[in-house]
């Protein structure tokens, strides 16, 4: 029985090992998976892990963006097609949403689909500190640090892939 604590205690207190090192240093990416029942953000270039990072969502994140105002982030594939330095958050990357079928989609209940959803740091005005749990309208948050990082590695045209 001491082995057996001996064992578990080492495993759950012991020293850890290093993190596996990610891509080497890169000045650019071509790929941003979102992973939202993860609250994950992943960019890669040419499949390598270049960063990763935590995020928060719309208050709403269960399910695909459907309308305006549902607090919800989209679900699917699209790019980054504008750059914001003058955003109301740190920094901000459009998301080219909504595409034709999520326009199609909300048309067909009688409502508009939204729109303006970006990657984007933390509010402007709140400094030393990332917002917890869910609380865009729809929008990706990352920490201001994450953002720029991920600001100086994504161009314009950059994939986006949103999964559920």
């Amino acid at each position: 029985m001491t082995l057996g604590a001996g064992w578990f205690g080492w495993h759950r207190y012991g020293p850890r090992s290093p993190a596996r090192p990610l891509a080497p240093e890169a000045t650019r990416i071509d790929h941003i998976l979102i992973e939202k029942s993860a609250r994950r953000l992943t960019a890669s270039l040419d499949g390598a892990v270049v960063m990763q990072a935590g995020i928060s969502l719309g208050f709403a994140p269960d399910g695909a963006k459907q309308i305006e105002g549902d607090g919800k982030t989209p679900v699917g594939l699209y790019e980054i097609n504008r750059r914001n330095p003058n955003s109301a958050f740190h920094l901000s990357l459009g998301i080219d949403y909504p595409q034709p079928d999520d326009i199609k989609r909300a048309r067909l209940k009688g409502e508009d689909p939204g729109g303006d959803i970006f990657i984007h740091g933390q509010p402007n005005g709140v400094v030393g500190v990332t917002l917890p749990g869910d609380w865009t309208l729809g929008c990706i948050a990352l920490s201001n640090a994450e953002m720029a990082q991920l600001w100086s590695l994504t161009e314009t045209g950059t994939a986006v892939e949103i999964r559920p």
